[in-house]
């Protein structure tokens, strides 16, 4: 299987307010100036696109056999207990020959933390 064939999404909530969306467009970014081999979406969960089933048909389409959910959430709230499970399981319905898993939360990863912390203590 060759790189291509891998792919990422990172998963966040979505906002009225598109300047919202700016973040996860300049983690995009750098993922795919990191990872240049490895396909990258977005998708949102509410009030943007894509969706998660749109973003994973996307990296479907430019053949990706194997695709890596990343919510990009601070914890696991209500959202990534009970409505994100249910898009992943039809997800993986709808496309029954990829390999399609998910990550924790991003906020629950101790690197991530203590890169907050790194970043507050800057502050002082």
């Amino acid at each position: 299987m060759n790189a291509k064939a891998k792919a990422i999404v990172l998963f966040g909530h979505g906002a009225r307010d598109v300047r919202w969306r700016e973040p996860f467009d300049r983690l995009a970014s750098l993922w795919k100036a990191q990872h240049p081999n490895v396909l990258v979406e977005l998708a949102f969960l509410e009030l943007m696109q894509p969706s998660l089933e749109e973003a994973i048909g996307s990296h479907i389409t430019a053949g990706a056999m194997e695709v890596v959910v990343v919510p990009v959430f601070f914890g696991q709230g209500g959202h990534l207990r009970n409505d994100f499970p249910v898009l992943l399981s039809a997800c993986r319905e709808k496309f029954p020959n990829i390999q399609l898993s998910a990550t924790p939360a991003v906020g629950e990863d101790e690197v991530v933390l203590q890169a907050i912390i790194e970043f507050s203590a800057r502050a002082l």
